[in-house]
């Protein structure tokens, strides 16, 4: 499959926040709805598209026909620990029938490089324990699970 990447436009917000779902596709946790897993990032990614996020960017991949395939959403910032220039890769979503073509790939890859670019040295990200495809995904390009968050409701 033939794609490209480059920086996302106002004109992309349609398509983007099409694939935006895609990010609760795996066995999310019984006390999550699907949403909640989504809305946040489609949040940043509106207020990045208005020009309101000077610190996030956004790239998406096409192919030929400019169809888009994926969404990638980052965030400069520092670092948790060390407090370091870092990015937080806050979304990374390809469509359906784009999975397996090397999309996400290079999504992760066009990320990583202008992160560089704008002086982080770490990337992070968040990915839920139950997303076994995700973690391979990610591991796949070099990112060491050192954290883990534990949550519990509390509804009674």
């Amino acid at each position: 499959m033939a794609f490209s990447v480059r920086p996302a436009r106002a004109s992309d917000s349609y398509a983007l926040r099409a694939l935006l779902p895609r990010l609760a596709d795996f066995d999310i946790p019984p006390s999550r709805f699907s949403e909640d897993l989504w809305r946040g990032d489609e949040k940043l990614l509106m207020a990045y598209l208005a020009g309101a996020a000077p610190d996030s960017f956004c790239i998406l991949a096409e192919n030929d026909d400019l169809d888009t395939l994926g969404v990638a959403l980052v965030s400069m910032g520092p670092e948790l620990l060390s407090g370091a220039p870092s990015a937080h890769l806050d979304a990374i979503a390809v469509s359906e029938e784009a999975e397996g073509q090397g999309v996400g790939a290079a999504l992760l890859r066009a990320c990583e490089d202008e992160a560089a670019i704008r002086g982080a040295e770490s990337m992070t990200l968040h990915v839920f324990t139950r997303n076994e495809r995700a973690r391979a995904f990610y591991e796949k390009f070099g990112y060491d699970e050192e954290l883990i968050r534990a949550t519990k409701p509390l509804r009674r």
